[in-house]
């Protein structure tokens, strides 16, 4: 599917009083990513199968989806406690936004404190 969605954020479009909710929430949810993979639109996190962070992952989506509108997300919790999924798919911009800007934080975790989605900006 192609799309004329334009890649940027706008993190005024969730609620002031929000915003440090959702940033604490991105930043529990990508710091704790078990394992990613490349998929054909994007990238899917492998998470931990903790219910806190499986409502922390829904509470991303519900509010991510309002700043960047050009992301698709699927939650995917399998049967019997097995692997949780979080995927960001969208077109071959956003695929290379996420590389950009997700994959590289979650590959150097540990390494900045300062963890944020490019969204996440209070301007």
């Amino acid at each position: 599917m192609t799309s004329t969605q334009p890649i940027a954020c706008d993190f005024t479009a969730i609620e002031k009083e929000e915003r440090e909710i959702h940033k604490q929430n991105s930043e529990e949810v990508f710091e704790s990513v078990v394992d990613w993979q490349e998929v054909a639109d994007g990238y899917t996190f492998q998470l931990p199968t903790q219910t806190d962070i499986i409502e922390k992952a829904g509470a991303f989506i519900a509010r991510e989806r309002l700043c960047c509108p050009f992301f698709t997300f699927n939650l995917e919790v399998t049967p019997n406690r097995g692997p949780v999924w979080l995927t960001m798919t969208g077109n071959e911009e956003v695929k290379s936004y996420i590389k950009q800007n997700v994959i590289a934080q979650i590959q150097n975790k540990g390494a900045d404190d300062n963890w944020e989605l490019p969204g996440d900006r209070d301007e």
